[in-house]
């Protein structure tokens, strides 16, 4: 028992540690982020690596998300008369929640582990430690633009997703079910606010993206200089991004409404 408490004591007191260490990286990233903006053309790059090249897992979750709801929302309200509302709940729940979050899942899990791994690699082939013995700062030349590239892109994407889901919704409630192509539009556009649901989702993926970005960065310029080590990394990196992404996900929600 004694044992058990003394472990669960370490866990907590590590975990608090690396928050704290996170933190002040964030700072650190923050810092050196308008310098950074000098060298446009790797903040471009990595624009691109991280945000384009995972719109192919974003576009087909997000269409198989919507082409589900369509069918489970069609279903339930069918039950009670209230078909025609589908639309309306259907954008409601993937404008406020499922989008942001899903979409956050999505990308940590594709570009928050690519981050790590591109800067465990460095850190365990010693690039990074050449650069701090030139005077190079790592955090400014590697760090930064992929930090920003996480916070511009994951809203960008979470758009996407939810344009994705609602043409799903469509497809399979409108072609396959039968349901009224103008009730399910029309319901759509009368109770969807732009600046309460559809900025609150694009505020949240905003969120998600800086936590992505600054947690995937961290696990990989802190990692063991080893295979392992940047193994181990990239799984944490996986691991705190889901638990942040929820964890916030719930005080944004109760921010905002």
């Amino acid at each position: 028992m004694i044992r058990t408490g003394t472990e669960l004591g370490s866990t907590l007191a590590g975990g608090l540690r690396d928050l704290g260490r996170t933190g002040l990286f964030l700072g650190r990233v923050l810092t050196a982020l308008p310098a950074s903006l000098r060298r446009w053309r790797a903040h471009v790059r990595q624009l691109w690596f991280i945000g384009a090249m995972s719109l192919t897992i974003i576009m087909v979750s997000g269409l198989f998300v919507g082409l589900v709801l369509g069918l489970q929302y069609y279903q339930a309200l069918n039950q009670f008369g209230a078909s025609g509302a589908l639309g309306t709940l259907t954008a409601l729940s993937l404008y406020r929640e499922l989008s942001p979050v899903v979409a956050a899942l999505l990308f940590s899990g594709r570009a928050g582990t690519a981050i790590t791994a591109e800067i465990g690699l460095m850190r365990s082939t010693q690039q990074i430690e050449a650069m701090e013995m030139m005077a190079v700062d790592p955090v400014r030349h590697v760090v930064a633009p992929r930090f920003l590239a996480a916070a511009v892109a994951m809203p960008l994407l979470c758009v996407v997703f939810s344009a994705m889901a609602i043409m799903g919704a469509h497809w399979s409630a409108v072609l396959w079910l039968g349901l009224d192509n103008g009730i399910y539009w029309s319901g759509m556009v009368g109770s969807v606010d732009f600046a309460d649901d559809l900025l609150g989702g694009v505020f949240k993926a905003l969120v998600f993206g800086v936590l992505i970005g600054v947690i995937a960065a961290f696990q990989g310029f802190h990692a063991h200089p080893t295979g392992e080590g940047v193994a181990a990394a990239t799984t944490r990196t996986v691991i705190h991004s889901a638990i942040a992404i929820l964890a916030f996900d719930f005080v944004l929600t109760a921010f905002l409404m």
